[in-house]
């Protein structure tokens, strides 16, 4: 299955035996997958299988599902309710020997709220049936909208990571290309913090001096956080020309990303390196930031 966003919109309508339906779904970033239903009563039999279907087609994400349905073609039952129509005849009945008043009329009688309801004919569990199947199967059609529009997001953000895998990869390679960097360089570094210690006239203990200098050579050599990150480039390449479900994993190399870098930052002693670890972080925060809508 291909790269998806974890955000998108489908809508789709259609007939089924008695009415007239309609289904949007939307969904958004999140950190599994929850669904959310507005279903109209009647209808509570399609949660379960909608639940179930929209499990089998996405992993993460936060998606609202909502069903609106309008009667059509079905003419609207009037039904008397008997317990309010004994009620107010009785009282009628009651009342009539108390006091000199004209009798109600049948139309006065239905117009009391309560006596006379309207409401849709009830269907028989074969009709039932066939319309839920119906609005279900017009479910599956906005489902896969959803999950079609998602699949062209996740395209479009798959080409804008690897454009930026690219830039942290050029950065990558201008950390290691850096002439501070060159054996010559850390040497004369290294010397010259030396030399600084001895023109102080301080006593100096050469077991010290020797662990200093170490110490400096050291930090001055960047040759495995380079290495790690030319690593987690290829690794965040292989996700990307995957299938789904690659966010999650996306995300930690991020995070190693700028573990890396930050090392980097602290362990350099020239501005240029120092410069270029700082344009690395603003590259990763970027990429991480649209890790964040794949699913």
């Amino acid at each position: 299955m291909a790269i998806q966003s974890m955000t998108g919109f489908a809508r789709h309508e259609g007939d089924a035996p008695g009415c007239r339906y309609v289904w949007e779904l939307r969904s958004v970033n999140g950190k599994g997958l929850d669904v959310r239903l507005r279903l109209p009563a009647g209808f509570e039999a399609l949660e379960q299988p909608v639940r179930k279907a929209v499990a089998g087609v996405l992993t993460r994400g936060n998606v609202q599902v909502a069903l609106s349905v309008n009667a059509t073609g079905a003419a609207v039952e009037a039904v008397i309710n008997e317990a309010a129509l004994e009620a107010v005849i009785g009282l009628v009945s009651r009342l009539g020997k108390r006091i000199d008043a004209r009798k109600p009329t049948l139309d006065g009688i239905l117009n009391i709220r309560g006596v006379l309801e309207f409401r849709d004919p009830e269907l028989s569990d074969a009709d039932r049936a066939e319309r839920d199947g119906a609005v279900l199967d017009g479910f599956a059609t906005a489902l896969a909208k959803l999950q079609s529009m998602r699949i062209s997001e996740g395209g479009a953000l798959t080409r804008v990571l690897g454009k930026q895998i690219d830039r942290i990869e050029a950065l990558t390679l201008a950390v290691e290309a850096d002439p501070s960097r060159t054996t010559d360089a850390i040497r004369a570094r290294l010397a010259e913090q030396v030399k600084a210690l001895l023109d102080t006239g301080a006593p100096v203990d050469r077991d010290r001096l020797h662990m200093e200098a170490a110490l400096i050579a050291t930090k001055a050599d960047l040759r495995e956080e380079i290495d790690r990150l030319k690593a987690h480039v290829e690794a965040a390449r292989e996700l990307l020309s995957g299938d789904s479900g690659t966010g999650r994993r996306l995300d930690f190399i991020a995070q190693e990303f700028n573990r890396e870098t930050n090392t980097i930052c602290s362990k350099s002693n020239a501005a240029s390196v120092t410069a270029i670890g700082l344009d690395l972080k603003v590259l990763i925060d970027q990429f991480r930031e649209q890790v964040q809508n794949l699913e």
